[in-house]
């Protein structure tokens, strides 16, 4: 199984990133790869543009893909780690710009996620995802991270 993860924007720094790590390497018989994507230059609607455009050259016609926005769905950890789990396909998770993401980023996903109603900076949307991912894992193997 892989998990493919996009986001706009710096890499996290050290803390960080020592603490997303952490997260992901406890995840077995899965690989997962960060892609930065630098943010696009210009107004707001020319960057969304270029981002959405580099996104999208990431993403093949065969991933399962999962966009972070805070118009998606809410969901529980149980059906996040079906989705990611029991999927037959390549993984792919974008965190968009400052901006958001293009209505052809949106089109593509097949699955818009919400992880609040709240919003947070992308740093901290990155170490969520990584401890949620983790939770999945945990979830789907019985790991008693999860006690539910």
């Amino acid at each position: 199984m892989s998990i493919k993860i996009i986001t706009v924007g710096n890499k996290p720094d050290r803390d960080l990133s020592n603490l997303i790590d952490n997260y992901t390497k406890r995840i077995q018989s899965t690989s997962i790869e960060w892609r930065y994507l630098k943010h696009g230059s210009g107004n707001t609607s020319y960057s969304k543009q270029q981002e959405s455009e580099i996104i999208l050259r990431h993403v093949s016609e065969n991933d399962f893909v999962m966009l972070l926005d805070e118009t998606g769905r809410q969901i529980k950890n149980l059906e996040l780690s079906k989705k990611l789990f029991e999927s037959k396909k390549p993984i792919v998770i974008i965190i968009g710009g400052a901006f958001g993401v293009s209505d052809s980023v949106n089109k593509r996903a097949d699955f818009v996620w919400s992880l609040s109603s709240l919003v947070f900076p992308h740093q901290i949307v990155r170490l969520i995802l990584a401890e949620q991912l983790y939770r999945s894992y945990a979830i789907h193997t019985g790991h008693p991270y999860h006690h539910a």
